[in-house]
């Protein structure tokens, strides 16, 4: 299983921008996504996720209301929206797929990471 995340790079504050993931050998449509995001010093932090099957989703509060998470089923792909962008947001975002459906933003219940896309919001 490999996935691939992809879509950063250097947005100004408030502007929006999409990361994609993309999968081989795994089918998000049955399995929870999620994304993460690691700045300088701090630990990883999920920040949106969403469910395999019935596609519920949950965000952590400091992108709720600015980031939307989604499925492509058809393209087998997974999409985060990121919206009214600050220099807060700005991390390496990781996606990562779980063998099981169920939300969680817990890291360790990931089992398949991408390699992180960087992405700079600043002036």
């Amino acid at each position: 299983v490999q996935l691939q995340a992809s879509g950063g790079g250097l947005v100004q504050p408030g502007g929006s921008l999409r990361l994609s993931c993309a999968a081989s050998k795994f089918t998000f449509r049955y399995y929870a996504t999620a994304w993460f995001r690691q700045a300088p010093g701090q630990e990883r932090e999920g920040v949106a996720c969403i469910s395999g099957g019935t596609d519920r989703t949950n965000y952590a509060p400091s992108v709720e209301g600015r980031f939307t998470i989604s499925r492509e089923d058809a393209k087998n792909m997974v999409f985060l929206q990121m919206n009214n962008l600050s220099p807060e947001d700005t991390a390496v975002y990781y996606c990562a797929a779980r063998a099981s459906p169920l939300l969680t933003t817990t890291p360790i219940s990931y089992d398949y990471w991408g390699q992180g896309t960087q992405f700079t919001v600043s002036s």
